[in-house]
Protein backbone atom coordinates (compact mmCIF):
# COMPACT_ATOMS: atom_id res chain seq x y z
CA UNK A 1 0.00 0.00 0.00
CA UNK A 2 1.22 3.58 -0.89
CA UNK A 3 2.72 5.67 1.60
CA UNK A 4 -0.19 8.53 2.51
CA UNK A 5 2.47 11.26 1.43
CA UNK A 6 1.76 14.45 0.46
CA UNK A 7 2.65 13.44 -3.13
CA UNK A 8 0.81 9.76 -3.68
CA UNK A 9 -2.41 12.59 -2.60
CA UNK A 10 -1.61 14.53 -5.20
CA UNK A 11 -1.02 11.66 -7.99
CA UNK A 12 -4.20 9.98 -6.66
CA UNK A 13 -6.26 12.76 -6.93
CA UNK A 14 -5.11 13.65 -10.15
CA UNK A 15 -5.96 9.67 -10.97
CA UNK A 16 -9.44 7.80 -9.46
CA UNK A 17 -10.74 10.98 -8.40
CA UNK A 18 -10.36 13.65 -11.01
CA UNK A 19 -11.49 11.73 -13.62
CA UNK A 20 -14.73 10.55 -11.85
CA UNK A 21 -15.20 14.71 -11.89
CA UNK A 22 -16.02 17.88 -10.10
CA UNK A 23 -19.08 16.37 -8.65
CA UNK A 24 -18.70 12.66 -8.44
CA UNK A 25 -15.87 13.39 -5.96
CA UNK A 26 -18.55 13.78 -3.27
CA UNK A 27 -19.56 10.78 -2.78
CA UNK A 28 -16.41 9.57 -2.66
CA UNK A 29 -16.23 10.04 1.07
CA UNK A 30 -18.40 7.67 2.58
CA UNK A 31 -21.22 7.85 5.08
CA UNK A 32 -20.84 10.36 7.80
CA UNK A 33 -18.81 9.30 11.24
CA UNK A 34 -20.55 8.39 14.75
CA UNK A 35 -19.66 10.95 17.04
CA UNK A 36 -16.82 9.79 19.13
CA UNK A 37 -14.85 11.40 22.21
CA UNK A 38 -12.81 14.98 21.11
CA UNK A 39 -9.63 13.20 21.49
CA UNK A 40 -9.79 9.80 19.76
CA UNK A 41 -10.16 10.84 15.77
CA UNK A 42 -12.59 9.09 13.59
CA UNK A 43 -11.73 8.53 10.01
CA UNK A 44 -14.26 7.98 6.99
CA UNK A 45 -13.89 4.73 4.50
CA UNK A 46 -15.29 5.59 1.19
CA UNK A 47 -14.95 5.06 -2.47
CA UNK A 48 -18.20 4.42 -5.65
CA UNK A 49 -21.52 3.29 -4.22
CA UNK A 50 -21.59 0.37 -7.45
CA UNK A 51 -19.15 -1.03 -10.50
CA UNK A 52 -20.37 -2.12 -12.87
CA UNK A 53 -18.21 -4.95 -14.71
CA UNK A 54 -17.36 -5.90 -18.04
CA UNK A 55 -19.19 -9.35 -18.87
CA UNK A 56 -16.98 -12.06 -18.54
CA UNK A 57 -15.18 -12.88 -22.42
CA UNK A 58 -16.00 -15.48 -24.48
CA UNK A 59 -12.60 -15.00 -25.66
CA UNK A 60 -9.61 -13.78 -24.48
CA UNK A 61 -8.98 -11.96 -21.12
CA UNK A 62 -11.28 -10.14 -19.26
CA UNK A 63 -11.36 -6.21 -18.79
CA UNK A 64 -10.62 -4.83 -15.63
CA UNK A 65 -12.20 -1.80 -13.79
CA UNK A 66 -10.93 -0.10 -10.72
CA UNK A 67 -12.32 0.87 -7.48
CA UNK A 68 -10.62 3.17 -5.69
CA UNK A 69 -11.21 3.03 -1.91
CA UNK A 70 -10.64 6.81 -0.19
CA UNK A 71 -9.82 7.93 3.11
CA UNK A 72 -11.12 10.98 4.81
CA UNK A 73 -9.14 12.69 7.89
CA UNK A 74 -11.59 15.53 9.11
CA UNK A 75 -9.03 17.73 10.48
CA UNK A 76 -9.12 21.10 9.19
CA UNK A 77 -5.70 21.56 10.71
CA UNK A 78 -3.02 21.39 7.87
CA UNK A 79 0.26 21.06 10.18
CA UNK A 80 -1.26 19.52 13.51
CA UNK A 81 -3.91 17.35 12.11
CA UNK A 82 -2.81 14.48 10.62
CA UNK A 83 -2.40 10.83 12.46
CA UNK A 84 0.92 9.84 13.04
CA UNK A 85 0.14 5.87 14.02
CA UNK A 86 0.29 2.31 11.96
CA UNK A 87 -3.57 1.50 10.63
CA UNK A 88 -4.57 -1.67 8.98
CA UNK A 89 -7.39 -1.65 6.11
CA UNK A 90 -9.03 -5.03 5.85
CA UNK A 91 -10.82 -5.92 2.98
CA UNK A 92 -14.05 -8.95 3.18
CA UNK A 93 -14.05 -10.24 -0.41
CA UNK A 94 -16.57 -12.82 0.49
CA UNK A 95 -19.45 -11.11 -0.89
CA UNK A 96 -17.95 -10.91 -4.25
CA UNK A 97 -16.70 -14.63 -4.87
CA UNK A 98 -18.59 -16.26 -8.43
CA UNK A 99 -18.96 -12.68 -8.83
CA UNK A 100 -15.94 -11.17 -9.74
CA UNK A 101 -12.05 -11.86 -9.15
CA UNK A 102 -9.88 -8.89 -6.68
CA UNK A 103 -6.35 -7.66 -7.12
CA UNK A 104 -4.58 -4.71 -5.30
CA UNK A 105 -2.56 -2.76 -7.59
CA UNK A 106 0.76 -3.92 -6.63
CA UNK A 107 2.57 -0.65 -7.63
CA UNK A 108 0.36 1.69 -5.96
CA UNK A 109 -0.70 -0.64 -3.04
CA UNK A 110 3.24 -2.23 -2.03
CA UNK A 111 1.93 -3.19 1.57
CA UNK A 112 -1.28 -5.27 0.47
CA UNK A 113 -1.66 -8.80 0.17
CA UNK A 114 -4.69 -10.60 -0.89
CA UNK A 115 -5.28 -14.40 0.84
CA UNK A 116 -8.20 -15.81 -0.57
CA UNK A 117 -11.48 -14.10 0.47
CA UNK A 118 -9.47 -11.62 2.74
CA UNK A 119 -6.99 -8.76 1.59
CA UNK A 120 -5.10 -6.84 3.78
CA UNK A 121 -2.92 -3.41 3.87
CA UNK A 122 -0.97 -2.27 6.32
CA UNK A 123 0.28 1.72 6.27
CA UNK A 124 1.36 4.10 8.58
CA UNK A 125 0.36 8.46 8.86
CA UNK A 126 -2.83 9.96 7.69
CA UNK A 127 -3.15 13.56 6.68
CA UNK A 128 -6.08 15.82 6.84
CA UNK A 129 -8.23 15.95 3.72
CA UNK A 130 -9.32 13.23 1.37
CA UNK A 131 -6.76 10.86 0.35
CA UNK A 132 -6.35 7.68 -1.60
CA UNK A 133 -6.08 4.34 0.50
CA UNK A 134 -6.05 1.40 -1.87
CA UNK A 135 -7.02 0.95 -5.62
CA UNK A 136 -9.17 -2.71 -6.08
CA UNK A 137 -8.22 -3.77 -9.44
CA UNK A 138 -11.66 -6.27 -10.44
CA UNK A 139 -12.99 -8.08 -12.83
CA UNK A 140 -15.64 -10.55 -13.67
CA UNK A 141 -15.57 -14.10 -12.96
CA UNK A 142 -15.23 -16.90 -14.60
CA UNK A 143 -18.51 -18.38 -15.11
CA UNK A 144 -20.43 -15.26 -13.85
CA UNK A 145 -23.76 -13.91 -16.09
CA UNK A 146 -24.56 -10.68 -16.21
CA UNK A 147 -26.77 -9.69 -13.57
CA UNK A 148 -24.66 -11.21 -10.65
CA UNK A 149 -24.00 -8.79 -8.16
CA UNK A 150 -21.71 -8.67 -3.89
CA UNK A 151 -20.24 -6.51 -1.90
CA UNK A 152 -17.05 -5.90 -0.75
CA UNK A 153 -16.98 -4.09 3.00
CA UNK A 154 -13.55 -2.06 3.82
CA UNK A 155 -13.08 -2.07 7.92
CA UNK A 156 -10.01 -0.18 9.44
CA UNK A 157 -8.30 -0.32 12.78
CA UNK A 158 -5.56 1.48 14.61
CA UNK A 159 -4.56 2.22 17.93
CA UNK A 160 -6.06 5.35 19.01
CA UNK A 161 -8.27 5.96 16.38
CA UNK A 162 -11.61 4.41 14.63
CA UNK A 163 -12.37 4.09 10.98
CA UNK A 164 -15.96 3.64 9.86
CA UNK A 165 -16.47 1.15 7.67
CA UNK A 166 -17.54 1.16 3.80
CA UNK A 167 -19.16 -0.90 1.41
CA UNK A 168 -19.02 -1.20 -1.96
CA UNK A 169 -20.90 -3.54 -4.42
CA UNK A 170 -19.94 -4.71 -7.85
CA UNK A 171 -22.17 -6.00 -10.69
CA UNK A 172 -21.83 -7.97 -14.11
CA UNK A 173 -22.83 -6.08 -17.00
CA UNK A 174 -24.88 -2.68 -16.66
CA UNK A 175 -25.78 0.26 -18.61
CA UNK A 176 -22.88 2.77 -19.96
CA UNK A 177 -24.40 6.02 -20.34
CA UNK A 178 -21.86 7.76 -22.06
CA UNK A 179 -22.44 11.79 -22.59
CA UNK A 180 -21.45 13.35 -25.69
CA UNK A 181 -19.44 16.87 -26.22
CA UNK A 182 -21.40 19.37 -27.16
CA UNK A 183 -19.78 22.02 -30.09
CA UNK A 184 -20.33 25.65 -27.29
CA UNK A 185 -19.19 28.80 -28.88
CA UNK A 186 -16.51 29.70 -25.73
CA UNK A 187 -15.97 33.18 -26.55
CA UNK A 188 -18.73 34.81 -25.71
CA UNK A 189 -20.79 38.66 -24.88
CA UNK A 190 -22.32 39.24 -22.14
CA UNK A 191 -26.21 38.71 -22.45
CA UNK A 192 -25.58 36.09 -25.36
CA UNK A 193 -27.56 32.96 -25.23
CA UNK A 194 -26.78 29.65 -26.90
CA UNK A 195 -28.44 26.04 -27.34
CA UNK A 196 -27.45 23.00 -25.10
CA UNK A 197 -28.91 20.06 -26.41
CA UNK A 198 -27.69 17.52 -24.17
CA UNK A 199 -27.27 14.02 -25.55
CA UNK A 200 -26.07 10.93 -24.10
CA UNK A 201 -26.10 7.10 -25.44
CA UNK A 202 -26.47 3.79 -23.35
CA UNK A 203 -23.46 1.58 -24.17
CA UNK A 204 -23.76 -0.83 -22.23
CA UNK A 205 -25.32 -4.48 -21.91
CA UNK A 206 -28.78 -3.58 -20.05
CA UNK A 207 -31.22 -0.55 -20.10
CA UNK A 208 -31.14 1.78 -17.82
CA UNK A 209 -33.94 2.48 -15.76
CA UNK A 210 -34.34 6.28 -15.19
CA UNK A 211 -31.13 8.52 -15.62
CA UNK A 212 -30.04 11.31 -13.64
CA UNK A 213 -28.74 14.29 -15.15
CA UNK A 214 -26.19 16.60 -13.50
CA UNK A 215 -25.82 20.43 -14.43
CA UNK A 216 -23.43 22.23 -12.91
CA UNK A 217 -22.26 26.10 -13.99
CA UNK A 218 -20.50 28.89 -12.72
CA UNK A 219 -21.54 32.13 -11.39
CA UNK A 220 -20.92 33.64 -14.87
CA UNK A 221 -23.29 31.11 -16.66
CA UNK A 222 -27.43 30.76 -16.24
CA UNK A 223 -29.80 28.22 -17.23
CA UNK A 224 -33.23 30.23 -17.09
CA UNK A 225 -35.49 27.49 -17.00
CA UNK A 226 -36.24 26.07 -13.86
CA UNK A 227 -37.89 22.38 -14.30
CA UNK A 228 -40.30 20.04 -12.07
CA UNK A 229 -38.07 17.42 -12.49
CA UNK A 230 -35.10 19.03 -11.49
CA UNK A 231 -33.62 20.17 -7.48
CA UNK A 232 -31.46 23.29 -7.76
CA UNK A 233 -28.40 24.34 -5.03
CA UNK A 234 -26.18 26.91 -5.14
CA UNK A 235 -23.30 27.62 -3.37
CA UNK A 236 -23.01 28.98 -0.10
CA UNK A 237 -21.44 32.39 -1.06
CA UNK A 238 -20.03 32.73 2.72
CA UNK A 239 -17.35 30.27 0.73
CA UNK A 240 -14.09 30.77 -1.31
CA UNK A 241 -16.13 29.00 -4.23
CA UNK A 242 -17.40 29.18 -7.73
CA UNK A 243 -21.04 30.64 -6.87
CA UNK A 244 -21.85 27.86 -8.90
CA UNK A 245 -25.33 26.09 -9.39
CA UNK A 246 -25.89 22.74 -9.72
CA UNK A 247 -29.11 20.93 -11.25
CA UNK A 248 -29.99 17.61 -10.40
CA UNK A 249 -32.76 16.40 -12.78
CA UNK A 250 -34.33 12.94 -12.57
CA UNK A 251 -35.65 11.75 -16.15
CA UNK A 252 -37.75 8.81 -16.00
CA UNK A 253 -37.99 6.24 -18.87
CA UNK A 254 -36.25 3.14 -19.89
CA UNK A 255 -33.12 3.85 -22.03
CA UNK A 256 -32.49 0.90 -24.13
CA UNK A 257 -29.28 -0.50 -24.46
CA UNK A 258 -27.85 0.39 -27.54
CA UNK A 259 -29.39 3.60 -28.32
CA UNK A 260 -29.01 7.05 -27.78
CA UNK A 261 -31.13 10.17 -26.32
CA UNK A 262 -31.31 13.37 -26.36
CA UNK A 263 -33.17 16.27 -24.49
CA UNK A 264 -37.08 17.02 -26.06
CA UNK A 265 -36.32 20.46 -25.89
CA UNK A 266 -32.50 22.22 -25.43
CA UNK A 267 -31.46 23.81 -22.78
CA UNK A 268 -30.74 27.30 -23.02
CA UNK A 269 -26.97 28.31 -21.63
CA UNK A 270 -26.75 32.30 -21.08
CA UNK A 271 -23.71 34.17 -20.21
CA UNK A 272 -24.79 36.65 -17.96
CA UNK A 273 -23.61 40.90 -16.86
CA UNK A 274 -21.03 39.22 -14.38
CA UNK A 275 -19.51 36.38 -16.91
CA UNK A 276 -15.57 36.77 -17.29
CA UNK A 277 -14.21 32.93 -17.05
CA UNK A 278 -17.08 30.10 -16.48
CA UNK A 279 -16.98 26.65 -17.09
CA UNK A 280 -20.51 24.49 -17.54
CA UNK A 281 -20.18 20.26 -16.38
CA UNK A 282 -22.81 18.07 -17.32
CA UNK A 283 -23.19 14.38 -16.49
CA UNK A 284 -25.41 11.54 -16.93
CA UNK A 285 -26.07 8.46 -14.53
CA UNK A 286 -28.61 5.92 -13.77
CA UNK A 287 -30.80 7.11 -11.42
CA UNK A 288 -31.37 6.08 -7.92
CA UNK A 289 -31.83 6.72 -4.36
CA UNK A 290 -28.21 6.47 -4.00
CA UNK A 291 -27.19 8.51 -6.82
CA UNK A 292 -28.91 11.78 -6.18
CA UNK A 293 -27.93 11.66 -2.23
CA UNK A 294 -24.56 11.21 -3.10
CA UNK A 295 -24.79 14.45 -5.70
CA UNK A 296 -26.53 16.13 -2.90
CA UNK A 297 -23.61 15.41 -0.29
CA UNK A 298 -25.81 16.79 2.28
CA UNK A 299 -26.64 20.79 0.36
CA UNK A 300 -29.83 22.25 0.47
CA UNK A 301 -32.08 21.99 -3.04
CA UNK A 302 -34.95 23.33 -4.12
CA UNK A 303 -37.34 22.10 -6.56
CA UNK A 304 -37.85 23.60 -9.82
CA UNK A 305 -41.55 24.53 -10.65
CA UNK A 306 -41.67 24.67 -14.67
CA UNK A 307 -42.20 22.05 -16.89
CA UNK A 308 -40.74 18.30 -16.98
CA UNK A 309 -37.51 17.47 -18.77
CA UNK A 310 -37.47 14.86 -20.88
CA UNK A 311 -35.20 13.05 -22.99
CA UNK A 312 -36.27 11.41 -26.35
CA UNK A 313 -34.54 8.76 -28.81
CA UNK A 314 -32.23 9.63 -31.54
CA UNK A 315 -31.50 6.25 -32.18
CA UNK A 316 -32.10 2.71 -31.03
CA UNK A 317 -29.84 -0.33 -30.93
CA UNK A 318 -30.07 -3.94 -30.21
CA UNK A 319 -28.58 -4.62 -27.20
CA UNK A 320 -24.62 -5.64 -27.80
CA UNK A 321 -22.01 -5.89 -25.76
CA UNK A 322 -20.11 -2.65 -24.69
CA UNK A 323 -16.42 -1.97 -25.62
CA UNK A 324 -16.43 -0.52 -21.96
CA UNK A 325 -18.21 -0.16 -19.00
CA UNK A 326 -17.11 3.21 -18.02
CA UNK A 327 -18.01 5.92 -15.65
CA UNK A 328 -15.38 7.98 -16.02
CA UNK A 329 -16.79 8.82 -20.11
CA UNK A 330 -20.26 10.12 -18.37
CA UNK A 331 -19.20 13.65 -18.15
CA UNK A 332 -18.37 16.58 -20.01
CA UNK A 333 -17.37 20.02 -19.63
CA UNK A 334 -16.47 23.49 -21.65
CA UNK A 335 -14.70 26.72 -20.59
CA UNK A 336 -15.92 29.98 -21.65
CA UNK A 337 -14.30 33.42 -21.93
CA UNK A 338 -16.96 35.95 -21.74
CA UNK A 339 -15.60 39.44 -22.80
CA UNK A 340 -16.21 41.50 -20.01
CA UNK A 341 -14.44 43.27 -16.86
CA UNK A 342 -13.83 44.00 -13.11
CA UNK A 343 -13.08 47.16 -11.29
CA UNK A 344 -11.31 46.43 -8.13
CA UNK A 345 -11.62 49.42 -5.67
CA UNK A 346 -8.91 49.60 -3.12
CA UNK A 347 -9.65 51.26 0.31
CA UNK A 348 -7.68 52.40 3.20
CA UNK A 349 -8.37 54.39 6.25
CA UNK A 350 -7.61 57.54 8.85
CA UNK A 351 -6.05 57.14 11.96
CA UNK A 352 -4.99 58.21 14.96
CA UNK A 353 -2.97 58.18 18.41
CA UNK A 354 0.10 59.95 20.85
CA UNK A 355 2.65 57.86 20.61
CA UNK A 356 2.52 54.61 22.47
CA UNK A 357 -0.97 53.97 21.47
CA UNK A 358 -2.31 50.85 19.33
CA UNK A 359 -5.00 51.35 16.82
CA UNK A 360 -7.35 49.67 14.14
CA UNK A 361 -7.09 50.03 10.95
CA UNK A 362 -9.44 48.37 8.08
CA UNK A 363 -8.21 48.49 4.35
CA UNK A 364 -8.62 45.91 1.60
CA UNK A 365 -10.53 46.62 -2.08
CA UNK A 366 -13.76 45.69 -3.61
CA UNK A 367 -15.30 44.50 -6.40
CA UNK A 368 -17.29 46.57 -8.27
CA UNK A 369 -17.67 44.35 -11.03
CA UNK A 370 -19.34 44.06 -13.20
CA UNK A 371 -17.55 40.70 -13.60
CA UNK A 372 -16.79 37.74 -10.79
CA UNK A 373 -13.39 36.55 -11.79
CA UNK A 374 -12.26 32.93 -10.61
CA UNK A 375 -9.34 30.82 -11.56
CA UNK A 376 -11.43 27.62 -12.08
CA UNK A 377 -8.67 25.63 -13.76
CA UNK A 378 -5.75 26.97 -12.06
CA UNK A 379 -6.70 27.49 -7.96
CA UNK A 380 -4.58 30.48 -8.25
CA UNK A 381 -4.88 33.32 -6.21
CA UNK A 382 -6.88 36.16 -8.21
CA UNK A 383 -4.88 39.32 -6.84
CA UNK A 384 -2.89 40.39 -4.02
CA UNK A 385 -3.38 43.50 -1.78
CA UNK A 386 0.16 45.42 -1.32
CA UNK A 387 0.76 47.37 1.99
CA UNK A 388 3.05 49.29 3.02
CA UNK A 389 3.25 50.50 6.61
CA UNK A 390 3.45 54.33 7.13
CA UNK A 391 6.65 55.90 8.74
CA UNK A 392 6.65 56.00 12.49
CA UNK A 393 4.28 52.75 13.14
CA UNK A 394 4.73 49.27 13.49
CA UNK A 395 2.16 46.55 12.69
CA UNK A 396 1.80 44.86 15.97
CA UNK A 397 -1.18 41.97 14.54
CA UNK A 398 -2.18 41.35 10.94
CA UNK A 399 -4.70 38.82 9.19
CA UNK A 400 -3.49 34.94 8.78
CA UNK A 401 -3.55 35.49 4.70
CA UNK A 402 -0.60 38.19 4.85
CA UNK A 403 3.09 37.94 4.93
CA UNK A 404 5.50 40.14 5.81
CA UNK A 405 8.12 41.28 3.10
CA UNK A 406 10.98 43.68 2.58
CA UNK A 407 10.46 47.21 1.54
CA UNK A 408 10.89 46.68 -1.78
CA UNK A 409 8.90 43.23 -1.73
CA UNK A 410 11.42 40.54 -1.45
CA UNK A 411 11.05 37.29 0.94
CA UNK A 412 11.86 38.09 4.54
CA UNK A 413 12.28 34.96 6.65
CA UNK A 414 11.16 37.12 10.07
CA UNK A 415 7.79 36.94 9.96
CA UNK A 416 7.24 37.92 13.53
CA UNK A 417 8.71 40.85 13.73
CA UNK A 418 7.19 44.30 12.53
CA UNK A 419 8.17 44.66 8.57
CA UNK A 420 8.04 47.81 6.62
CA UNK A 421 5.81 45.74 3.82
CA UNK A 422 3.08 43.02 3.79
CA UNK A 423 1.15 41.24 1.36
CA UNK A 424 -2.07 39.45 1.28
CA UNK A 425 -3.38 36.94 -1.12
CA UNK A 426 -7.12 36.72 -2.34
CA UNK A 427 -8.62 33.18 -2.83
CA UNK A 428 -9.04 31.72 -6.29
CA UNK A 429 -12.46 33.51 -6.48
CA UNK A 430 -13.72 37.21 -6.21
CA UNK A 431 -17.10 37.79 -6.41
CA UNK A 432 -18.88 40.96 -7.93
CA UNK A 433 -20.04 43.01 -4.86
CA UNK A 434 -17.03 41.17 -2.82
CA UNK A 435 -13.13 41.76 -2.23
CA UNK A 436 -11.03 41.35 0.66
CA UNK A 437 -11.17 43.11 4.02
CA UNK A 438 -7.96 43.31 6.13
CA UNK A 439 -7.92 44.31 9.68
CA UNK A 440 -4.77 45.40 10.97
CA UNK A 441 -3.31 46.64 14.34
CA UNK A 442 -0.26 48.97 14.76
CA UNK A 443 1.38 50.44 17.41
CA UNK A 444 2.32 54.19 16.85
CA UNK A 445 6.00 54.75 17.55
CA UNK A 446 6.58 58.19 16.71
CA UNK A 447 4.04 60.62 15.95
CA UNK A 448 4.41 62.66 12.65
CA UNK A 449 1.82 64.18 11.19
CA UNK A 450 0.22 63.03 7.77
CA UNK A 451 2.48 59.68 7.60
CA UNK A 452 0.22 57.60 4.87
CA UNK A 453 1.13 53.98 3.56
CA UNK A 454 -0.25 53.00 -0.03
CA UNK A 455 -2.52 49.77 0.04
CA UNK A 456 -2.58 48.79 -3.69
CA UNK A 457 -4.58 45.69 -5.00
CA UNK A 458 -2.52 44.25 -7.88
CA UNK A 459 -1.55 41.22 -10.06
CA UNK A 460 -0.48 38.59 -7.72
CA UNK A 461 3.33 39.03 -9.81
CA UNK A 462 5.14 41.83 -8.25
CA UNK A 463 6.93 42.57 -12.05
CA UNK A 464 3.80 42.49 -13.87
CA UNK A 465 1.18 44.47 -11.35
CA UNK A 466 -1.87 45.14 -13.36
CA UNK A 467 -5.19 43.37 -13.38
CA UNK A 468 -5.23 42.61 -16.77
CA UNK A 469 -9.24 42.88 -16.53
CA UNK A 470 -9.36 46.34 -14.32
CA UNK A 471 -10.26 48.65 -16.72
CA UNK A 472 -9.85 51.23 -14.06
CA UNK A 473 -6.51 51.14 -12.78
CA UNK A 474 -6.18 54.69 -10.76
CA UNK A 475 -8.72 53.28 -8.15
CA UNK A 476 -6.72 50.20 -7.31
CA UNK A 477 -4.13 52.64 -4.96
CA UNK A 478 -5.41 53.90 -1.59
CA UNK A 479 -3.87 55.17 1.36
CA UNK A 480 -3.84 54.41 5.28
CA UNK A 481 -3.14 58.08 6.79
CA UNK A 482 -1.75 57.73 10.12
CA UNK A 483 -2.45 60.70 12.25
CA UNK A 484 -3.93 63.41 9.05
CA UNK A 485 -2.94 67.09 10.44
CA UNK A 486 -4.23 67.53 13.93
CA UNK A 487 -4.79 63.80 14.29
CA UNK A 488 -2.59 62.88 16.54
CA UNK A 489 -4.07 65.41 19.08
CA UNK A 490 -7.09 63.10 19.55
CA UNK A 491 -5.08 60.33 21.77
CA UNK A 492 -6.36 56.84 22.36
CA UNK A 493 -7.30 54.44 20.20
CA UNK A 494 -9.52 54.53 17.30
CA UNK A 495 -11.96 51.49 15.38
CA UNK A 496 -11.16 53.16 11.52
CA UNK A 497 -14.43 54.20 11.04
CA UNK A 498 -13.69 56.84 8.01
CA UNK A 499 -12.13 54.09 5.91
CA UNK A 500 -14.41 51.01 5.75
CA UNK A 501 -17.06 51.74 3.10
CA UNK A 502 -14.97 50.63 0.01
CA UNK A 503 -13.79 54.35 -0.99
CA UNK A 504 -10.14 54.55 -1.20
CA UNK A 505 -9.06 56.94 0.96
CA UNK A 506 -7.01 60.61 -0.55
CA UNK A 507 -3.56 60.27 -1.21
CA UNK A 508 -0.95 62.58 -0.33
CA UNK A 509 0.41 65.23 -2.67
CA UNK A 510 3.93 63.67 -2.39
CA UNK A 511 2.41 59.77 -3.92
CA UNK A 512 3.65 58.89 -6.99
CA UNK A 513 0.98 58.44 -9.52
CA UNK A 514 0.10 54.47 -10.05
CA UNK A 515 -0.47 54.47 -13.59
CA UNK A 516 3.09 55.62 -13.60
CA UNK A 517 4.90 53.66 -10.81
CA UNK A 518 7.88 51.42 -11.84
CA UNK A 519 6.89 47.90 -12.49
CA UNK A 520 10.06 45.97 -13.43
CA UNK A 521 13.49 47.15 -11.85
CA UNK A 522 13.77 48.41 -8.09
CA UNK A 523 17.02 50.61 -8.60
CA UNK A 524 18.71 51.06 -5.88
CA UNK A 525 16.45 51.28 -3.25
CA UNK A 526 17.32 49.73 0.02
CA UNK A 527 15.03 48.97 3.45
CA UNK A 528 15.78 49.94 6.85
CA UNK A 529 14.09 49.30 10.13
CA UNK A 530 14.77 50.84 13.76
CA UNK A 531 12.66 49.98 16.61
CA UNK A 532 10.05 48.59 14.31
CA UNK A 533 9.66 51.97 12.45
CA UNK A 534 10.09 51.32 8.26
CA UNK A 535 12.12 54.06 6.52
CA UNK A 536 13.62 53.87 2.82
CA UNK A 537 16.40 54.63 1.26
CA UNK A 538 17.62 54.94 -2.05
CA UNK A 539 18.70 56.40 -5.83
CA UNK A 540 16.27 57.28 -8.77
CA UNK A 541 15.02 53.81 -9.62
CA UNK A 542 11.68 53.86 -7.91
CA UNK A 543 12.38 53.82 -3.79
CA UNK A 544 9.20 54.25 -1.68
CA UNK A 545 8.26 57.96 -1.23
CA UNK A 546 9.41 59.57 2.09
CA UNK A 547 5.74 59.37 3.37
CA UNK A 548 5.90 55.45 3.01
CA UNK A 549 3.65 55.71 -0.24
CA UNK A 550 3.55 52.33 -2.24
CA UNK A 551 5.84 52.34 -5.93
CA UNK A 552 5.00 49.12 -7.52
CA UNK A 553 8.61 48.18 -8.44
CA UNK A 554 10.89 44.15 -7.90
CA UNK A 555 14.51 43.19 -9.56
CA UNK A 556 14.16 39.63 -11.32
CA UNK A 557 15.20 38.04 -7.98
CA UNK A 558 12.64 39.06 -5.82
CA UNK A 559 9.64 38.49 -8.50
CA UNK A 560 11.48 34.83 -8.39
CA UNK A 561 12.00 34.65 -4.58
CA UNK A 562 8.33 36.69 -3.95
CA UNK A 563 6.65 33.69 -6.50
CA UNK A 564 8.68 31.13 -5.16
CA UNK A 565 6.68 31.74 -1.66
CA UNK A 566 3.50 32.40 -3.45
CA UNK A 567 3.95 28.35 -5.08
CA UNK A 568 4.38 27.27 -1.64
CA UNK A 569 1.69 28.92 -0.16
CA UNK A 570 -0.60 27.83 -2.81
CA UNK A 571 0.53 24.03 -3.40
CA UNK A 572 0.28 23.52 0.90
CA UNK A 573 -3.45 25.05 0.64
CA UNK A 574 -4.70 23.54 -2.05
CA UNK A 575 -3.75 19.69 -1.02
CA UNK A 576 -4.87 17.28 -3.70
CA UNK A 577 -7.84 15.67 -2.07
CA UNK A 578 -9.81 19.21 -1.96
CA UNK A 579 -9.94 19.59 -5.64
CA UNK A 580 -11.03 16.19 -6.62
Amino acid sequence: MTRSTPRTVLHRAAGSFAAAGLLAAASLAGAAAPAQAADTPVFTLGGPAETALHPYPENGRPKSSTVGISLNNPSEDEENGGFGGDFTLTFDLSGVAGVADVKLDGEANPDCKVTGTKAVCEDWGIWPGLQGAADLVVTAADGSESGDTGTITVTGQADGATFTPFTTRLTVGGPDLVMERLPFRTELTPGEKQQAPITFANRGTRDADGVLLTLRYSRGLDIPQRYSNCEYTVDDPDQPDFGSTTALCSVEGAFEAGATYTLATPLTLEATERAYYDTFLYRIEENSAAQRASQRAGAPFERGTGGVLKAVPVTKGTAARSTDLNPYDNQQDADFRTENTADFVAYGDQVAGPEGATVKADIGFRNEGPAWIGHIRSGEDVATVDFTVPQGASVTSKPERCRAVTADGKYREDQTSPAPRYVCDTSMTVRDGSGLDLPFELRVDKAMVGASGAVTVRNTWLQNPKLPFDPKPANNTAYLVLNGEGGSDSGGTTGGDDGGSGEPSTPPTSAPDPEESPSGDSGSSASTTSGGTAGTTGGSGGGLASTGSIALIGSGTAAAALLAGLVLFTAARRRAARHA
